[in-house]
């Protein structure tokens, strides 16, 4: 794959790092993103992957934009409320960058539909808000050796990790992490105790930048660690997360 002349000015400042040149660009273009949420992560995840020139993104939401979202989902603006928010983040990543293929799917992720999905695509951005969905993203991906970057949000702090138990006997997957379900009491989101809209910005951007690292492999992956950030004090800690080998999705005890 040659890069065009629109696409090598475009594209400038990556190509002309050491780490990443012509072949990560190519790398990018060539690359295939899910983005399962088009809200407050999924918005600077998909503006960011767009502008990288990420070949094709596609976008799981079946969520409207109401005026709450607008003071952080900062993809969509005020005349885009009452509308699909697929269709509101398409149009707007169509306008960044025309290079980019976006594949709407205006739908709730299921068990029914979940593994026809993801397995259109290289790696999996989770930016959801509830632990169901996420165990489901996790035990799909890993049936499918996809590669799993999910963060989560509190009001003032974040939470990343990348998932790839495919990678390594000693990489975990969500499951390990977190079982199973927290208890109805403890599964409260941003409508529950609010956010502070730039908290979602800030890590949603760390998240498409763990995607764009692992496309082109600049840098170190968080893989078998999790960052926690606070934005209240700018300080981040990250911890190891190890693989459970009696975890019920990723297990290699039989392997």
């Amino acid at each position: 794959m040659d890069l065009t002349d629109e696409q090598l000015e475009r594209y400038a400042r990556h190509i002309i790092l050491r780490d990443v040149g012509g072949a990560g660009q190519i790398a990018l273009l060539k690359s295939k993103v899910l983005v399962i949420g088009a809200g407050g992560l999924g918005a600077p995840v998909l503006m960011y992957l767009a502008a990288a020139g990420v070949g094709t993104i596609g976008i799981v939401d079946d969520d409207v934009v109401e005026l709450s979202n607008l003071q952080r989902q900062v993809i969509h603006t005020t005349k885009d409320v009452g509308r699909a928010k697929v269709v509101s983040a398409m149009e707007k990543i169509r306008a960044l960058n025309p290079d980019v293929m976006v594949l709407p799917h205006t739908v709730r992720l299921t068990s029914d539909n979940a593994a026809d999905i993801i397995s259109k695509y290289d790696i999996i951005a989770d930016g959801t808000d509830n632990f169901k969905t996420r165990h489901l993203v996790n035990d799909t991906c890993v049936a499918l050796g996809k590669t799993l970057v999910s963060a989560a949000l509190g009001p003032y702090e974040g939470q990343l990790a990348t998932f790839k138990p495919h990678a390594g006997d000693d990489l975990p997957c969500y499951r390990c992490f977190l079982p199973e379900e927290p208890a109805p009491d403890d599964q409260r989101t941003c409508s529950d105790f609010g956010i502070l809209g730039a908290v979602a910005g800030m890590v949603g951007t760390m998240q498409a930048l763990e995607i764009l690292k692992e496309i082109t492999g600049v840098g170190e992956s968080l893989a078998g660690h999790m960052l926690l950030i606070d934005a209240l004090t700018f300080t981040s800690r990250k911890i190891k997360l190890p693989a459970d080998p009696a975890c019920i999705t990723c297990s290699r005890k039989d392997s």
